[in-house]
């Protein structure tokens, strides 16, 4: 008898600890192997006081069939094929590459085309701090530029998992409706799924606790040629601006933007590297194999600060919005104050742009180096 008294309250205990956990759904620009996106998916994995629902995949840094591919690997690598990854939207609402590259010739070159080609700025690291080269990102093969459908060869290997026979956007509609205002929405990529999920179901963002956005920016202090003369440019925004815009004025109860601003603050270094490759957890040798470029933590950040606010130590509450004009500014971010704001229905976000750098190196490190929870 003690012992079924004993099994009784070991189950009542697993059930209060999973319901407690937040529940998350990650809208992602799977690049890989390794970098910023897998690693910012990692993040949850390895936190125990996640349940991740599922993975949706849009194309921005990669194309999106080549993103499924590599985020299925990575979760066979690191033992989490328990959680779905599906398939979204592999074209943006209204921009095209042919637009862009004819935009390029007048307004002049954009620094990251995404999925589009074209090598992104990578600091390297020298005695007198980080420095911006250009250089192929030696963590995203490239693609077949005239065929989106394409997937090179994988370092890590193919794998053997399938994505959901599902489309994204109706996969996100489900699981906001099965769990009514007890979701997060991250989304960390180009913001295509999320604005076609918007247009189906107009119920969609309120029925959310909220949505935390790596995207927009403000005015960042830095010498890397991407923002130091377009202090307002930011990839995500970017490549889709009109489902930026959808998005940004949608009935979310809670809108965070993890911005350029302090993404730059915060970079992958050798030394972080080398402190993770020392654990042989799955995820921490997955991170020391294919890890390997030192670049910003845009989406590691983003998954943290929603984890800990208290890592953000300064943010801006602004009302924010995508520049639509096709002109050379397409795809900048808007803000204003309260006072300045327009009458056309923008909402006010939590615009982040600070932090405190030694929590957060320690908090990720540490979450990328301890056995993943079961």
């Amino acid at each position: 008898m003690k012992s079924i008294f004993t099994l009784f309250f070991v189950l009542a205990a697993a059930h209060l600890a999973l319901a407690q956990k937040r529940l998350v759904l990650l809208d992602q620009d799977g690049s890989g192997p390794g970098g910023s996106n897998q690693m910012s998916i990692m993040v949850f994995l390895q936190s125990p006081k996640v349940e991740v629902l599922g993975i949706t995949m849009v194309t921005g840094n990669a194309w999106r069939d080549e993103e499924v591919q590599h985020t299925l690997r990575m979760l066979e690598l690191v033992g989490r094929t328990d959680v779905p990854v599906v398939p979204g939207a592999v074209f943006p609402l209204v921009r095209t590459e042919q637009e862009t590259r004819l935009a390029s010739a007048l307004y002049g070159k954009v620094v990251w085309l995404g999925a589009w080609g074209q090598g992104p700025t990578t600091l390297l690291e020298t005695s007198s701090g980080a420095v911006p080269t250009t250089v192929d990102h030696p963590t995203i093969p490239k693609s077949n530029p005239n065929d989106p459908y394409f997937v090179p060869v994988m370092p890590e290997g193919v794998p053997h998992s399938k994505p959901l026979d599902e489309d994204a956007v109706h996969f996100l509609i489900r699981q906001v409706h099965a769990h009514p205002h007890q979701v997060t929405i991250y989304a960390a990529g180009p913001l295509t799924n999320i604005a076609l999920a918007l247009s189906i179901d107009p119920h969609f963002a309120e029925l959310t606790e909220g949505i935390v956005l790596m995207g927009g920016s403000l005015n960042p202090q830095s010498q890397d040629p991407e923002f130091a003369t377009s202090p307002r440019h930011e990839f995500n925004f970017w490549f889709d601006p009109e489902a930026a815009h959808i998005t940004l004025r949608a009935a979310w109860p809670r809108i965070d933007v993890t911005t350029v601003d302090i993404s730059i603050k915060a970079m992958f270094t050798q030394a972080m590297l080398d402190a993770i490759a020392k654990s042989p957890t799955p995820t921490a040798q997955y991170i020391a194999k294919y890890s390997q470029d030192r670049y910003y933590l845009w989406d590691e950040l983003a998954a943290c600060a929603w984890l800990d606010p208290s890592i953000v130590t300064k943010e801006n509450l602004v009302y924010m919005d995508v520049d639509l004009s096709h002109g050379p500014d397409y795809g900048d971010t808007l803000t204003w104050t309260e006072a300045l704001k327009p009458q056309t229905g923008v909402r006010l976000v939590h615009a982040q742009v600070d932090l405190d750098l030694p929590k957060f190196t320690k908090m990720f490190v540490e979450l990328m180096s301890t056995p993943a929870p079961k």
